[in-house]
């Protein structure tokens, strides 16, 4: 069974395997009701959600949030941190510049505004009073690199919860696996990130998660520049270093926040990253079209 539905600035598909066709109906409903909800609460282009509340009110006041706001929030914090700032939800001070539809870049007085508000160090989280604060006026946060992993989680819990074995959940570029086909693994393909009808590979997968960022997800070209939404916080400008990039790891918070992480760091950098975390593998698809492996995946597939 399965059914798509456009949430989250995305396709969002709820794909099980049941043999009662109404509990399956039922949990497919119960899914994506869940990212109804997290859309609402998390998106920034919505006037009425938290988020956008934050953006509006959080430096001259701290806001009260949920806890799955404090939760995604501190997730994102804990990437920044790892990664030295890489990853960085503040990044929509200069990202609220971009026009992908119109062809619009930011000014450089734009630019000039928004780079000191692009500083992780500067969101507060009190986990006791559940409220957010931002410590510059200019500051605006965007969940548009985690939110949607942990949505997929999210959905994998209420499908375990109803009693399914058998699934796959996806928002985009966010997916993961539950289960298996039964006798062999799902087989999942990376997109070729400038043949949209090809795969660069294609791997078997079951109970675990894989999110791929690329720069052919948004974007337009000006004089042979590809300007595209995966945004470097210390320049503001797009990320130029790879063409793509997957991570695989047990939760799909993680594989969210991580693959925009590493198509930000690079190759050399981002596979270090990568390396150096139990249980996460890389797939990266460098400017010039050729294919870098993690550690521990290079190695299975020479075995």
């Amino acid at each position: 069974m399965s059914e798509t539905r456009s949430m989250m600035g995305t396709e969002v598909s709820v794909e099980l395997w049941a043999t009662d066709p109404e509990r399956g109906r039922a949990a497919q409903r119960a899914v994506l009701a869940e990212f109804h909800r997290l859309d609402e609460m998390m998106n920034p282009w919505n006037a009425q959600s938290l988020l956008a509340k934050i953006n509006r009110r959080a430096f001259d006041d701290a806001v009260p949030v949920t806890p799955e706001l404090i939760e995604v929030i501190q997730r994102s914090l804990y990437y920044s941190r790892l990664s030295g700032g890489a990853f960085d939800i503040s990044f929509a001070a200069a990202g609220r510049y971009y026009d992908f539809r119109e062809g619009r870049v930011p000014l450089a007085s734009e630019l000039a505004v928004a780079g000191p508000a692009i500083d992780y160090r500067q969101i507060s989280v009190d986990s006791t009073a559940q409220s957010i604060r931002l410590g510059h006026r200019e500051m605006s946060l965007d969940l548009g690199g985690i939110a949607k992993g942990y949505a997929v989680d999210r959905g994998i819990r209420i499908l375990t919860d109803a009693g399914i074995e058998s699934a796959v959940v996806s928002a985009g570029g966010d997916s993961r696996i539950l289960g298996n086909l039964g006798d062999r693994p799902r087989m999942i393909g990376i997109r070729h990130p400038r043949k949209e009808d090809q795969y660069v590979v294609v791997i078997p997968l079951e109970d675990t998660a894989i999110s791929t960022s690329g720069d052919y997800e948004r974007f337009f070209e000006r004089d042979g520049v590809r300007f595209h939404h995966i945004l470097d916080p210390e320049t503001g400008d797009s990320a130029r270093k790879v063409r793509s990039a997957s991570v695989i790891a047990p939760l799909a918070i993680d594989t969210d926040a991580l693959s925009t992480t590493v198509f930000v760091l690079g190759v050399e950098k981002g596979l270090a990253l990568v390396n150096s975390l139990p249980g996460v593998d890389a797939i990266i698809v460098d400017g010039e079209g050729k294919l870098h492996y993690s550690q521990e995946l290079l190695l299975s597939t020479t075995e």
